[in-house]
């Protein structure tokens, strides 16, 4: 039986074409790919990434161990700052393509494809256990317990302030966030980082999965001067492969 987003119900309420996707149904296009393409390019859009996984490292060596399977150099981020890296197994061969967050010294968030939860989880693990020496590191997988919205495009700055309230925020603006930095908002777990996968500026928003939807809400709301469409799988394809972002099953796999 395919997994279903907390989103699944607006989907289809909005006429998305539904779709099995990395176990998931989810909504390849609403009203075409191309039309949502340039949406993105020339105004804004929102995905629902909620299938992706999200997974908490935490402890005091979870620096120097994350930095013996990605590709990056992890210590380098400051809280609040994230990086595209890529999860590698002994040969170098490419176990996932990811996100990593540093939401405070040794705490670090990693989104994960959709189709890889299982697997990253299990590589993560297993270099754990045979880790040299022993070390402080806590993995804990939330993925099903999470959902995320991508709202990418030019305009989208202009209008992302008013999607949380101004006392729910510290440390200062979505807006005013510079490339891969990330903000907390809230006491809730809510995150909004300056990041994307469309070549697009843009913000993704990590919530839980019981507030996703009033966030995608308050998204389509305060976006709709500015020309926000929904968006699918489809145009998530074309707008990446069109800046040459590469992705785990296309063109990054294990060997």
């Amino acid at each position: 039986m395919l997994k279903r987003t907390p989103l699944f119900e607006v989907h289809r309420q909005l006429g998305g074409k539904l779709v099995e996707f990395g176990g998931w149904e989810m909504p390849v296009q609403y009203t075409s790919i191309m039309d949502e393409h340039k949406a993105i390019r020339t105004a804004c859009g929102i995905f629902d990434i909620s299938h992706m996984g999200e997974v908490f490292v935490s402890g005091g060596d979870s620096g120097s161990f994350l930095n013996s399977l990605l590709t990056n150099d992890v210590t380098r981020l400051r809280p609040g700052w994230g990086q595209y890296s890529i999860l590698c197994n002994p040969r170098g061969g490419v176990v996932d393509d990811l996100y990593v967050y540093c939401l405070e010294e040794n705490s670090f968030l990693l989104i994960v494809n959709a189709s890889r939860i299982e697997a990253d989880l299990q590589w993560m693990r297993h270099a754990l256990e045979f880790a040299p020496e022993r070390m402080s590191v806590t993995i804990e997988d939330r993925s099903d317990s999470m959902g995320a919205v991508a709202v990418q495009g030019p305009n989208v700055a202009g209008f992302i302030d008013s999607v949380f309230p101004a006392p729910e925020v510290s440390g200062g603006k979505p807006s005013q966030l510079r490339k891969n930095q990330a903000l907390q908002i809230g006491a809730s777990g809510v995150i909004a980082a300056r990041t994307g996968y469309t070549g697009e500026d843009g913000f993704e928003i990590v919530a839980p999965a019981g507030e996703i939807c009033s966030i995608w809400t308050r998204v389509m709301e305060t976006g709709a001067p500015h020309g926000i469409k929904p968006a699918g799988l489809g145009a998530r394809d074309t707008l990446r492969t069109e800046v040459c972002y590469p992705l785990y099953g296309h063109e990054l796999d294990e060997e």
